[in-house]
């Protein structure tokens, strides 16, 4: 039997089991059907992801990949002259602006490692990217707290599936930043 050579084939496997589960949520993912997805034999999911926490663990890996970039491009956080409050408000402004089935994603994969142990130490690690940034401008407690309440108002408009209120995020967010009083 010859074997076919696809280099590419790893990825369109994570590309696939990121639609699915984007789709059908982490539940509706299986090997089985990530393989349909990505039209490659079933073999083959299992040859480059061994186990289910594989394939998750590698596709919360690329959606902390696709923030990082998108912090990098966007500017976010670079300029010291910018409020902290402001501009994490405009990053979430922005993230929320576009389509929430990403997000969702993030934050399924993100909540997954509550029960998944695998996960535990890529969901930490946007929490630490993001920390990291934020301590550049702040101290790293006061930096924690920011990604606290980030994650907390994210998951809170995820969750009611209601709009992203800017002037409520920039005030609590200044709160902490600006050391407890309102403005």
């Amino acid at each position: 039997m010859v074997r076919r050579y696809d280099p590419d084939r790893r990825e369109r496997i994570l590309q696939a089991a990121i639609r699915v589960a984007g789709d059908r949520g982490i539940a509706g993912l299986s090997h089985r059907v990530v393989a349909a997805e990505a039209d490659v034999p079933l073999g083959s999911t299992t040859y480059h992801f061994a186990s289910l926490d594989e394939l998750l663990v590698a596709a919360l890996r690329r959606c902390n990949d696709d923030f990082a970039r998108t912090m990098r491009e966007g500017g976010y956080l670079a300029d010291p002259a910018a409020g902290l409050a402001d501009e994490l408000t405009r990053l979430m402004g922005d993230w929320f602006a576009g389509a929430r089935g990403p997000i969702e994603l993030e934050y399924e994969l993100y909540l997954a490692a509550l029960r998944r142990p695998a996960l535990r130490a890529v969901a930490a690690e946007w929490t630490d990217f993001l920390g990291e940034l934020i301590a550049r401008r702040t101290d790293p407690a006061t930096a924690r707290a920011l990604v606290a309440l980030f994650d907390g108002i994210s998951l809170q408009v995820l969750l009611t599936g209601g709009d992203f209120d800017a002037a409520y995020t920039r005030e609590m967010l200044g709160r902490i930043a600006d050391g407890g009083s309102p403005r």
